[in-house]
C-alpha cells in the first residue's frame, strides 16, 4: 500500500512539472514577441544572489491613458489592463484601464498589479507585470551599458522574460566580453 501511494505521489508531482513545462512552452510558441526599453536600477542584493532588476519604461503608466480616469493614488495591487503597441523598435504604453478590455488592432495587452513609487512624481500609475526580476550568473550583475528585453506576451497578458540584451547582444555574449 505504501509503494502504490508513494508511486501515486511520484506521478503527480511529475504530471505537475512536465504540465507546468507544457504550459510555458505552449505560452512562448503562440505568444507574440516584444521589445521593451528598460531604464537603470542598482542590481545589487546580498540575500538573494545576482540578478537585475529591470524596470520599463512602460512601468509608469500616464493617468490620462487610464479609461474610465483614475487618480495617482490608485490603491496598491489593484489590477491594471495595459494595452501596448510597437512605437519604433520598442513597444510603448496606449491605454490602460483597472477593467479589463480588448486589445485595438495592432494592440497587445499586458496584466499588471499597481504598486508604490516613492520616486515618481509624475502624473502617472507605477505598475509592475511580473517582468522586473532576471537571474544572471554570479558576478555579472552590474552591467555597463543599455538593456533591453525580448518578452512573449500569450493571449492571457501574463509575460515572460525570453531573453535580456546588453547593447544588442544577448546578455551571456555581452557579459563573457566584458569580464575578459
Amino acid at each position: 500500500m505504501k509503494r502504490n501511494l508513494f508511486i501515486l505521489v511520484l506521478a503527480l508531482q511529475s504530471a505537475w512539472v512536465l504540465y507546468t513545462v507544457a504550459v510555458q512552452e505552449r505560452a512562448w510558441s503562440a505568444g507574440k514577441v516584444i521589445m521593451l526599453e528598460t531604464e537603470r536600477v542598482d542590481p545589487r542584493d546580498l540575500l538573494r544572489g545576482d540578478y537585475l532588476i529591470l524596470n520599463y519604461k512602460i512601468s509608469n503608466v500616464p493617468t490620462n491613458l487610464f479609461s474610465p480616469p483614475v487618480g495617482r493614488d490608485l490603491p496598491l495591487g489593484t489590477k491594471v489592463f495595459v494595452a501596448l503597441e510597437p512605437r519604433g523598435d520598442f513597444y510603448a504604453v496606449s491605454r490602460a484601464s483597472t477593467n479589463e478590455f480588448q486589445p485595438a488592432t495592432g494592440e497587445l495587452v499586458l496584466k499588471a498589479r499597481s504598486t508604490w513609487a516613492m520616486w515618481n512624481r509624475t502624473n502617472s500609475i507605477r505598475v509592475e507585470y511580473g517582468l522586473e526580476k532576471y537571474f544572471v550568473r554570479e558576478g555579472t550583475g552590474n552591467p555597463e551599458g543599455k538593456l533591453t528585453v525580448q518578452a512573449v506576451v500569450p493571449a492571457s497578458g501574463h509575460a515572460s522574460i525570453k531573453q535580456v540584451f546588453l547593447d544588442g547582444k544577448p546578455y551571456v555574449e555581452a557579459m563573457k566580453s566584458q569580464t575578459r
